[in-house]
């Protein structure tokens, strides 16, 4: 009889402790968060989901990119560039003068907005246009760098050579090279946000390679430090910088270059992904 009488009270405890481990869950995740941590490298965010192994909501969502998203190539202060470099999309740079646009309007197939009457004879005068893609630009760096949760944390010192990269978000609390070849694999509903609190080089020659129908539009890296890409490397997706973003001779980038300071192009080829 006593055992009766206790089965109740045992079944009501059960179901608070498990209602809690679930809230306890589940306010982990926020609309930013990124995949749990325990998910097989070799799954894709969108595939857990659907197999119910994570819950809904909890899929790393795009960093927001607004009139920002129709640069290629967007700056406060200025793009320098050595002729020639092909550059695809739009170009701007506010709120300095267009006079620090430096692209010859053959190395663009694209607008190139100025703030005001100076920059190449080809630019277009947009001040309004591009105050707001400079306030998108920079609201999507603040988003980019208050993502939380991370899958990984400084994976393999902030050296990630040779690593192939699943979906999620990455945070690095210091510098980040990439000196040998990396693979950034997953579907192309899959999300990649990178965070950088250092800077971000690339040796020369070395390629970021996408695998699994991964797309560079869905691939952030937001950094506090300068971008450098060395000599003929590649690299996809988008670059939110606090400083500047330098590509050296022969580099290209199939992503966007949004630099809260200057871009730097010297015979580069650059596409909007």
């Amino acid at each position: 009889m006593k055992l009766i009488k206790i089965l109740p009270a045992l079944a009501v405890l059960l179901v608070v402790i498990v209602s809690g481990c679930s809230k306890s869950m589940d306010s982990s995740y926020g609309p930013e968060v990124s995949a749990v941590s325990n998910a097989s490298d070799l799954d894709s965010e969108a595939s857990l989901l659907k197999a119910g192994k994570i819950p809904k909501g909890s899929v790393l969502k795009v960093v927001e990119l607004g009139v920002a998203g129709e640069f290629v190539i967007l700056s406060k202060s200025g793009v320098t560039s050595v002729y020639p470099s092909a550059v695809t999309g739009n170009v701007g740079s506010s709120p300095i003068t267009g006079a620090a646009i430096l692209l010859n309007c053959t190395e663009v197939t694209g607008i190139i907005y100025s703030v005001d009457a100076a920059g190449p004879p080809c630019k277009v005068t947009a001040a309004s246009k591009l105050t707001t893609a400079v306030s998108n630009m920079q609201a999507a760096y603040t988003d980019a760098a208050g993502r939380t949760t991370p899958k990984f944390v400084n994976l393999g010192g902030g050296n990630i050579g040779g690593k192939t990269l699943t979906p999620g978000l990455y945070k690095f609390t210091s510098a980040v090279v990439i000196p040998t070849n990396i693979t950034i694999s997953g579907s192309s509903t899959d999300v990649w946000i990178f965070q950088v609190a250092g800077t971000l080089n690339m040796s020369s020659a070395v390629k970021v390679t996408l695998a699994g129908g991964a797309l560079a539009k869905n691939i952030f890296w937001q950094t506090s430090g300068a971008v450098t890409l060395g000599t003929t490397s590649h690299f996809e997706g988008n670059i939110l910088s606090k400083t500047g973003i330098n590509l050296k001779t022969g580099a290209s980038i199939n992503g966007r270059m949004l630099a809260q300071t200057a871009v730097t192009l010297q015979m580069n080829t650059v596409n909007k992904p």
